[in-house]
C-alpha cells in the first residue's frame, strides 16, 4: 500500500522530462473545498427534483423560474467555499512548464478563483449567465423561488440561462478542440478526481495514451479509467498533488 505521501518514480520522472503536461479534473477537486456534487445539492427545497428536471433544456423552457432558482442556489453554495491545495497547486504548474493544459468538468469557478484563467471548461460555468434566445452575456436573475418572474435579458427579453451544459447539449466545441488538442500532444497526461465515467472527457486520458503520453490517475477510488494508466495514486488531490510537486523539487 503506497504511503501517504509517497508519488510513483516513474511519474516525477517524467514530469521532469516532460515539455507538455495536461490534467483533467473531475467533482473529486471540488469535492475538497466543501462543494456537493450536483445530486448532493438536491437537499431542503430541492430534495423533490430529479436532476434532469432542472438540466435540461425542455425542464428549463417548461419552469424557468425553477431552474433559474435552482442554479443560483448553487451559486450560493459555492460562493461559501474557497479554492484548495489541489486548486492552487495545478496553478502554479502553469508557471512549471513550459506547456500546461488545465481541462475541467467542473463548473464551479473555483480554478479560475485560484488562478488558473486558462483553464478549459468543457462543461461551462456557473458564473456564466446568458440569453437562452440570443446568447449574449448577463448578469445573474435575482430569483430564489419557482414562484418568482424569470429573469429576462436586458436587450431581447429573452429568458437568462445558466453558462452549463445541460443534459442532451454538446460540449461547448471550441473548449472540447482545446481539450483534444491538449491531450493528443501531451508528454504526460493526468485524471484527477474525476469519475471516468462522462464522455466525451473520459476519452482524454486514452486519446493522450495512444499518443505515448504517460497516464496517471489520482484518486482515493478505483474507477473504469485506473487499468489503463501507468501510474494510480490512491489519494485525495489536495494531498497528491501538493506531494507531486514537492517531489518535483526534491
Amino acid at each position: 500500500m503506497m504511503a501517504a505521501d509517497q508519488i510513483p518514480t516513474a511519474l516525477v520522472d517524467r514530469l521532469r522530462s516532460a515539455r507538455r503536461v495536461a490534467v483533467l479534473t473531475g467533482a473529486g477537486v471540488s469535492a475538497e473545498s466543501g462543494i456537493p456534487t450536483f445530486r448532493d445539492a438536491l437537499d431542503g427545497l430541492w430534495s423533490r427534483f430529479d436532476p434532469r428536471e432542472l438540466a435540461t433544456p425542455d425542464a428549463f423552457i417548461r419552469h424557468p423560474a425553477r431552474v433559474q432558482a435552482w442554479y443560483r442556489h448553487r451559486d450560493r453554495l459555492v460562493d461559501a467555499c474557497a479554492p484548495n491545495p489541489a486548486h492552487e497547486t495545478l496553478t502554479d504548474f502553469y508557471a512549471r512548464f513550459e506547456s500546461f493544459s488545465l481541462i475541467t468538468q467542473n463548473v464551479d469557478g473555483l480554478h479560475r478563483r485560484a488562478g488558473s484563467e486558462a483553464a478549459v471548461r468543457l462543461h461551462g460555468s456557473l458564473n456564466d449567465w446568458r440569453c437562452f434566445a440570443c446568447a449574449r452575456p448577463a448578469p445573474p436573475p435575482d430569483v430564489r423561488s419557482e414562484t418568482d418572474v424569470p429573469g429576462r435579458c436586458p436587450i431581447c427579453r429573452g429568458l437568462l440561462r445558466p453558462g452549463v451544459v445541460w443534459f442532451g447539449e454538446p460540449l461547448p466545441p471550441d473548449e472540447l478542440d482545446r481539450a483534444m488538442e491538449a491531450a493528443a500532444t501531451a508528454d504526460v497526461f493526468l485524471s484527477v478526481g474525476t469519475s471516468g465515467e462522462v464522455y466525451p472527457a473520459a476519452g482524454l486520458p486514452e486519446m493522450a495514451r495512444q499518443q505515448h503520453a504517460f497516464v496517471a490517475e489520482i484518486n482515493p477510488q478505483a474507477t473504469p479509467l485506473s487499468a489503463g494508466m501507468d501510474a494510480v495514486i490512491r489519494l485525495p488531490a489536495g494531498r497528491a498533488l501538493p506531494a507531486i510537486a514537492r517531489a518535483l523539487d526534491s
